[in-house]
């Protein structure tokens, strides 16, 4: 070692100067500690590398189950003395560092089940002081799809009357159960009020009259054609008595897309949550609904609820009452 070289710490030497005790101090010193460095930096690398992807919030290779990548050319490189003299040493950091990993591996995993769980609302429907049963078909809350059909299927409503409203149609289908011929009694009464006509177009069905019509539309479209336009009997809202159709007393849109822009559907999507009802096929939800848009069939569920639906922009029932989403027969 140069004793007499010119450094940084030290004055100038002159020829003839032999180095102070102090200045030897540091260099011993100094030489101690490159020699530290040069130990520790294997050890302390993959450990570093570990803490920055926990830090980070970034899985591991091992965590995510691809191979680990090599560690980069000449990273903490030493000599085969350095690392022989660090070998006892780095078995405790290492194990440390092994542990660090596992638990991160462990760890990490279970995040993602939570995230998937927490993405499945609740029923929106239990904020609400009065509950009903979504089966009964007595209920004002029951769910009637392609996935839950009605049990019993051959289901009659024990209290159907004619509501006094301008009808479209007569016999059965100008019948709906008490509690939706009073609401709809409201309803036509205030849109009449706002100059607005509305007629009951279609109203209770019973099981046969549903079979009638199903078996008509799969003798003219086909029977996959006949599931996206008509309930299977047993399947239908028509047979609960808390659904209708509405007109407005014309027949240019009847039952057609272009009902929508009708002053009486317009209307009834801006108010009928004031008398408790609901579109009950909204604009593109028949994924979850299994019906393309029906601007004309409306669903008594309760002012409170379909109010409640209104503020909280949820369209539909299986949403609002957190079912599954019944886009086709099982």
């Amino acid at each position: 070692m140069c004793y007499n070289c010119p450094s940084e710490p030290f004055a100038e030497a002159r020829p003839g100067d032999r180095p102070s005790r102090r200045a030897v101090a540091r260099l011993l010193m100094a030489a101690a500690g490159l020699s530290a460095l040069a130990a520790c930096t294997p050890a302390l690398a993959p450990e570093a590398s570990g803490t920055t992807s926990a830090a980070s919030g970034t899985a591991s290779p091992a965590a995510s189950g691809e191979a680990s990548s090599p560690v980069p050319s000449g990273s903490g490189s030493t000599s085969t003395g350095a690392s022989a003299r660090t070998s006892g040493a780095a078995s405790p950091t290492s194990s440390a560092s092994a542990a660090s990993s596992a638990s991160a591996s462990a760890t990490a995993p279970s995040a993602a089940p939570t995230t998937t769980a927490a993405a499945a609302p609740p029923s929106a429907a239990s904020r609400l002081p009065k509950q009903y049963s979504l089966t009964a078909p007595a209920s004002p809350w029951v769910i009637v799809n392609k996935h839950r059909p009605l049990k019993p299927a051959s289901y009659v409503p024990a209290d159907l009357v004619q509501p006094r409203v301008a009808l479209a149609v007569t016999g059965e289908a100008a019948q709906l159960n008490r509690t939706t011929a009073a609401a709809a009694e409201r309803m036509f009464a205030a849109a009449a009020a706002d100059g607005v006509t509305m007629t009951l177009a279609s109203g209770y069905r019973s099981y046969a009259t549903q079979t009638v019509t199903y078996n008509g539309y799969v003798s003219s479209q086909g029977r996959a054609a006949a599931d996206t336009a008509s309930a299977r009997p047993g399947h239908s809202e028509h047979q609960t008595g808390w659904a209708f159709d509405i007109g407005d007393g014309g027949a240019a849109c009847s039952f057609q897309p272009c009902f929508a822009e009708q002053p009486a559907a317009v209307w009834a999507k801006a108010n009928g949550h004031r008398f408790g009802f609901v579109v009950r096929y909204p604009f593109t939800q028949h994924t979850i609904t299994g019906y393309f848009y029906e601007s004309w069939h409306l669903r008594y569920v309760g002012a409170e609820a379909a109010t409640d639906m209104r503020k909280r922009g949820i369209a539909t029932l299986e949403q609002y009452f957190g079912l599954e989403a019944a886009p086709g027969y099982r």
